[in-house]
């Protein structure tokens, strides 16, 4: 770290990476090799090497932050550089992941902040021969004043604490939070959890920090100097853009375009003018009204008033240029949405009282993988649609036929597609801002591993809904020996079955039914034993009496088991309920549940019979 306290004269570059903009792949790249060259320190931290000698720093934390890079002259190299988080990224943050979402919930409640208002600083990386200058010093005031002007309450981040890190920080005012040191062996030292907070100045550098948090506006304003303008004319259109046109048949994940980023704005014109747009969409007027009578609902505002506020929200910017813009490539739909944030505030306001702002932040913050996609895209958008879960992990390898339609949520256009990339589409058609994994392949032993566990991400849930008995058997294997509940709806007589693994690690699979059985024993199964396999599974004594004749019948005159749309949404509904109980660690314990309308809908249930005599 630098050791004077007087910062020598750098020229310093400001550029912000949008949290779901793609097409910033190349400058961004750049950004990770600068760092982990440096982290590398020859050899120090070994594991920011790769095998062929590149260097890696990979973190999808870096879409959505501000990035500060430090140069001796204007044109000359990069000497240092660091990373600005936003809330918008707050589920990514380093800080979170070091402690866990049980106590990095603990430290911000301690503080008295909301997770809006905290901002997290990280990878300050200074080249050998700028650590006397005083560089560390300008790049650590330039983002606290960056996150001061911003409007952070609070900045959290990880510290090492092998060269003085975190004494560095401390003459910045940032507190060490007791009891979070530890040994991290990917930075081979100790690292400790540091807050700062804004309302107490900046330690010795507050006149610094507040001289860089005036200039901040005309820092962003500028730009990122030659990296911004070499990525912009490698990349005049996103990537992700040209992908999707090219593969608009198997095409399942939308092009978000943020307009008030300059390449985003490119393309997007670029995207207006063609013919891959068949209706453009926007009601972000009616959006913004919605926003803020849902932040004020005792207010009755006049039409003045509410047009004032909404001048108020743009802060300048054109009401076409505000938040984001989502192109279908299915439907080639062009569609005017909120910023992330503001867009699900408002799009699961009426869920509060029922599932609390602090509860649906917790809930979007969740992955959930689901296995079989014909009852289990009831559950898949039925969960999307109250926000229980902001990730998804879908796996199915079958296409959609016309006997799938008296069950699915479809149109006679998707017959043929694949059931993955059709609830995909649904639910990024639900919320654009999701993130959404699919196999297409289906669950298999070779894809077992990718698909608990993803390339970075494992899932939170399990929701299991494949008619294949191995596949059933193997994925509870899996998600036992990993602690992952596993939820599922059988749309029959409304049975709901949990298995809380993460919870009871030694639990017998579905509750012990099948005794010993391990899923390799049941490889080359005959028809009719796979059909009585399943009966032992869902319990042949407590089926309705429907489906317990329509068993022999399976061969004979039915192509398979009868299952109906009612029975299907009713199973969306009761997975949901298990999975949101499970997920905000309300009381939901292991065991099979009936929801049997054909019983609850009787005469002797009616509560208004009485009534009606009288």
């Amino acid at each position: 770290m630098d050791d004077t306290n007087v910062p020598a004269q750098w020229h310093i570059s400001a550029f912000h990476v949008p949290r779901y903009g793609t097409g910033h792949e190349g400058l961004v790249g750049r950004v990770r090799e600068m760092r982990a060259r440096i982290l590398y320190d020859h050899g120090r931290r070994p594991d920011f090497r790769a095998e062929d000698g590149s260097h890696r720093d990979d973190q999808d934390l870096d879409y959505g932050a501000w990035h500060f890079i430090a140069r001796r002259d204007p044109d000359g190299e990069p000497l240092g550089y660091i990373r600005l988080a936003t809330p918008g990224t707050e589920e990514l943050f380093q800080s979170r992941v070091f402690l866990g979402e049980t106590e990095y919930r603990r430290v911000l409640e301690a503080e008295g902040v909301a997770p809006e208002a905290v901002f997290e600083h990280s990878r300050l990386v200074i080249e050998q021969r700028s650590r006397k200058l005083g560089l560390g010093v300008c790049l650590n005031a330039v983002a606290i004043g960056a996150a001061h002007h911003l409007g952070a309450e609070i900045m959290i981040g990880t510290s090492g604490t092998g060269d003085g890190q975190d004494r560095f920080h401390g003459r910045f005012g940032f507190q060490p939070v007791p009891g979070t040191r530890r040994y991290v062996e990917r930075y081979a030292e100790d690292v400790v959890i540091l807050v700062h907070r804004t309302d107490r100045g900046a330690g010795e550098y507050t006149d610094l920090v507040a001289e860089w948090r005036a200039k901040f506006p005309a820092l962003a304003a500028a730009g990122g100097g030659e990296w911004v303008v070499e990525q912009r004319e490698r990349h005049p259109e996103p990537v992700a853009l040209r992908t999707a046109r090219t593969r608009a048949p198997d095409c399942w994940r939308p092009v978000l375009f943020e307009p008030r980023n300059d390449v985003d704005r490119a393309a997007f014109s670029a995207m207006l003018e063609s013919d891959d747009v068949t209706a453009v969409h926007d009601t972000i007027d009616s959006q913004l009204i919605e926003l803020i009578r849902s932040r004020e609902p005792h207010r009755r505002f006049t039409e003045a008033e509410l047009a004032e506020r909404v001048r108020e929200q743009l802060a300048g910017a054109e009401p076409w240029s505000y938040g984001a813009w989502a192109w279908y490539p299915w439907s080639g739909r062009l569609v005017h949405v909120l910023p992330r944030e503001e867009f699900r505030l408002v799009r699961t306001d009426r869920n509060r009282e029922k599932i609390q702002r602090p509860q649906q932040r917790r809930l979007l913050g969740r992955r959930i993988g689901v296995i079989g996609l014909s009852v289990g895209s009831s559950a898949a958008i039925t969960l999307a649609l109250e926000g229980v879960g902001g990730a998804f992990r879908l796996a199915d390898f079958d296409e959609l036929s016309l006997s799938n339609m008296n069950r699915l949520r479809a149109g006679v256009h998707d017959l043929g597609v694949g059931k993955a990339v059709l609830c995909a589409r649904q639910l990024y058609e639900i919320d654009p801002y999701l993130e959404v994994e699919i196999l297409p392949q289906g669950l298999t032993d070779a894809t077992m591993e990718e698909f608990f566990h993803g390339a970075e991400t494992p899932i939170d849930l399990l929701v299991e809904e494949c008619d294949t008995p191995y596949i059933k058997l193997a994925a509870r294997e899996y998600a036992r020996a990993v602690g992952i509940p596993v939820v599922m709806d059988c749309n029959d007589r409304g049975m709901l079955d949990i298995e809380r693994f993460d919870l009871e690690p030694d639990r017998p699979l579905l509750h012990g039914r099948l005794g010993d059985t391990r899923a390799a024993e049941l490889a080359g199964l005959s028809a009719a034993e796979r059909a009585e396999l399943i009966l032992a599974m869902v319990d042949a004594d407590r089926i309705s009496p429907q489906l317990a004749a329509a068993f022999p019948e399976i061969g004979r005159t039915l192509s398979s088991w009868p299952q109906l749309a009612s029975d299907v949404a009713l199973g969306g509904a009761l997975v949901t309920e298990a999975a949101r109980r499970i997920l905000l660690g309300e009381a939901c314990e292991s065991g099979r549940f009936y929801v049997d309308l054909a019983e609850l809908i009787t005469p002797e249930r009616n509560t208004a019979a009485f009534a009606a005599t009288l």
